[in-house]
């Protein structure tokens, strides 16, 4: 059950339960959804693709996001998800630098696997170290927040056998998801309904999930969990593929539009919040995908737990507080165009950051594979810094 301490405010007063139905995969198309998806690849050179059987990809009900072949990187588009399951291959830094820019491969943890097989890779196909350099730059680079990117890159870079250590981090990466869905057991009730932003499931991690993972394992565990799933705007990760991993593993499902979140909190009996994250400061500060402070805010008013599913490779261990994450800035077209035409009039000018960074008092606990870390951050934190690594990869 959940700690005593788990609730930041005393709690709101809550109206009697009304479940919504919940919303299927058919009304996607209706909104243009995979209209946008697949504008989003035009736009992009990309690499030849094949579509995925179910047989090919499924590992329990869930896509397997990266696949290792020896001469290249098999990834999951998940920018066409839930409505095209296609297969791409990255096998030139071009490809690698791509996948992870435009968000056919995303999620923290994910991309730090697929950071981690790019560099082995082109290790295996740049004999010229200077060039080797620039590539591993690029591909290190591809994305400022998120700290697991930079974790697995500099990981292989220090190996002596560097395909080894990448299938390493990516077996390592589906224990520790397992170890983080144990965890979070304690804090998920019977028939507790909860809120989520953004997408933490096996595609965002390449192993079970974080955030998703702990729901997912506790509706297995027999605790009938009901998610209200925020659409996640501008690219609608909430909406196409933690409503389509919800599906899959059976899991009710309600979707709704970000600015709900609140109204759903005060009206929709919200036992707790849980999200993941893209890097987490030493004082607890936590950047995640755009719209998770204002949940906290939120939560912390109506008196929900909220709670951070992540890694320890998540954790950056060298800053002290969340002013000194740098927050990417994404094209503009992403705000004032939907489904490839253009919803803003020409020359809107639009702000469309990545992440926000979500002060660590907010936050009721850390979801970890060391188990459930509590505040104060700034002793709990350090300390996790220091336990000794968990899972053993023969």
């Amino acid at each position: 059950m959940r700690h005593d301490n788990d609730s930041s405010v005393p709690s709101a007063r809550r109206p009697a339960r009304v479940l919504s139905r919940p919303l299927y995969g058919s009304h996607f198309r209706r909104y243009g959804l995979v209209e946008q998806s697949r504008a989003l690849c035009a736009a992009f050179s990309l690499p030849a693709a094949k579509t995925a059987s179910m047989d090919d990809l499924t590992s329990t009900s869930c896509l397997e996001a990266i696949r290792w072949t020896g001469d290249a990187i098999e990834y999951v588009d998940q920018r066409l998800l839930p409505h095209d399951e296609v297969i791409r291959r990255a096998a030139t830094v071009d490809e690698i630098e791509s996948a992870i820019k435009t968000l056919a491969v995303r999620g923290a943890p994910c991309i730090g696997v697929f950071g981690a097989y790019g560099v082995a890779l082109l290790r295996q196909v740049l004999s010229d170290d200077e060039a080797f350099r620039a590539a591993v730059r690029r591909v290190r680079d591809a994305r400022p927040t998120a700290v697991n990117l930079m974790w697995a890159v500099d990981r292989v870079l220090r190996a002596s056998d560097m395909v080894a250590e990448a299938q390493a981090i990516h077996a390592e990466q589906r224990a520790i998801d397992a170890r983080i869905s144990e965890a979070g057991a304690e804090i998920i009730p019977a028939d507790a309904r909860i809120l989520t932003h953004c997408n933490t499931g096996p595609i965002a991690t390449a192993g079970g999930g974080t955030a998703l993972g702990v729901i997912i394992a506790a509706a297995r565990a027999g605790r009938r969990p009901h998610v209200f799933v925020d659409e996640t705007r501008p690219l609608l990760q909430g909406a196409r593929l933690t409503y389509y991993e919800l599906a899959q593993a059976g899991v009710e499902a309600t979707l709704i539009v970000d600015s709900a979140a609140a109204l759903v909190m005060a009206r929709k009996n919200v036992d707790l919040v849980i999200v993941g994250a893209d890097r987490i400061a030493m004082n607890g500060d936590t950047a995640n995908k755009v719209g998770t402070y204002s949940l906290a805010i939120a939560a912390a008013h109506h008196g929900i737990p909220f709670y951070v599913a992540a890694p320890r490779s998540t954790f950056d261990f060298s800053l002290r507080s969340g002013a000194d994450i740098p927050i990417e800035e994404r094209p503009a077209d992403e705000v004032t165009s939907y489904g490839g035409a253009r919803i803003a009039p020409e020359g809107a000018r639009a702000y469309n950051p990545a992440f926000d960074v979500t002060p660590g008092h907010l936050i009721t606990a850390f979801v970890t594979e060391y188990g459930i870390i509590r505040p104060p951050y700034a002793e709990s934190l350090p300390d996790l810094e220091l336990r000794p690594n968990l899972i053993a990869v023969a």
